[in-house]
């Protein structure tokens, strides 16, 4: 794997550690939120021309986290379907806080050796005790409260498609879990990241739930030899996550050709905009209609053929002065929908 596409999946995988504990500080009486929003807001509706356009809830990592502020997101940006990052799902479900997370933003600037050594001690002993509370958590989850966040997003007209735990690394219990949760919320898969020991470890319990195992790839695709088929033949249970955005530019190759290859096994696509391996600055994240990923063409292949591809909204472009995530995310819902319409 390239060092950019290495990088890249670092900062979610810490997004997810890290943001679990400030989401859970969010906190509201689920019963009168949804009632509140119910008054407040239309339902949200992001079908247009027969594509359903949704968003990774990643696209507001900038804003305060958790499920009631992520309904509250996806109907001011007008967003019916969501791939639901697990650590807001997680936060309302109760999960323990990481105490460790904050002892490693620590300063240790002026500390001596031993003193960062006996710190570094902490930390693991930290880390270890939390991840045994949260696989405890996990594993004794009562399905009511799975049941009552699902509620909440049928309430709003939400609907979440696929929740994204990540969860290859993680004992068989918590894997189980997994899936047991995602398919509770109604969605049709868990998603994570792709490589060759994360489709084997995953695939079994996807076979098991009579879910999909959903992959997500980066720059992959520009190392020679690379190939979905791969992935694919472990298990008809094998979905893929295909990021046209990653793909276009890190190979300047149009996304069609993958798409129509292998649009029966692809289940979601993550949408944004890039500039291609070839221009200056390259392979770079702009706002959608200032790059030159052939969104447009993508979305038009949908219509006419009719598949029933999830495709959502990674805002990974910086957000302009004066705006914020959730602004940024229904412009693009609106670039849609003028192309669609």
């Amino acid at each position: 794997m390239k060092p950019q596409t290495t990088r890249r999946i670092l900062s979610r995988r810490d997004f997810l550690g890290t943001s679990l504990a400030a989401a859970s500080a969010v906190i509201f009486s689920p019963s009168a939120f949804a009632a509140d929003q119910q008054k407040r807001m239309p339902r949200p509706g992001s079908k247009f021309g027969g594509v359903q356009i949704g968003a990774i809830t990643y696209s507001w990592r900038s804003m305060p986290g958790g499920v009631e502020n992520i309904i509250n997101y996806c109907r001011e940006a007008g967003i019916s379907s969501i791939e639901l990052m697990s650590n807001d799902l997680e936060s309302f479900l109760g999960a323990p806080q990481n105490t460790a997370a904050g002892q490693n933003a620590r300063n240790q600037t002026n500390l001596s050796q031993e003193e960062r050594a006996r710190l570094a001690k902490e930390r693991e002993a930290a880390t270890a005790k939390y991840n045994e509370d949260l696989k405890k958590w996990r594993t004794s989850l009562p399905p009511e409260k799975v049941k009552q966040a699902k509620k909440m997003f049928d309430q709003a007209g939400i609907r979440v498609h696929n929740v994204k735990f990540s969860p290859y690394r993680w004992s068989d219990e918590e894997i189980d879990y997994a899936f047991r949760t995602a398919k509770a919320m109604g969605a049709m898969g868990v998603t994570d990241e792709i490589g060759e020991e994360a489709v084997k470890r995953l695939a079994p319990f996807a076979e098991k739930h009579r879910m999909k195992a959903i992959f997500h790839n980066h720059m992959q695709f520009a190392t020679p030899g690379f190939t979905y088929d791969t992935f694919l033949n472990v298990s008809p249970a094998v979905m893929m996550n295909f990021d046209a955005g990653h793909f276009f530019g890190s190979t300047g190759i149009h996304p069609n050709e993958i798409i129509k290859k292998y649009h029966d096994r692809i289940a979601t696509i993550h949408m944004k905009d890039k500039t291609g391996p070839k221009s200056k600055p390259a392979n770079t994240n702009v706002e959608w209609g200032l790059g030159e990923t052939p969104i447009a063409d993508v979305l038009l292949l949908l219509k006419k053929e009719k598949w029933p591809i999830n495709v959502d909204i990674e805002l990974e472009y910086p957000v302009p002065a004066g705006s914020d995530a959730v602004k940024e995310v229904k412009k693009c819902v609106e670039f849609c929908r003028k192309i669609l319409s």
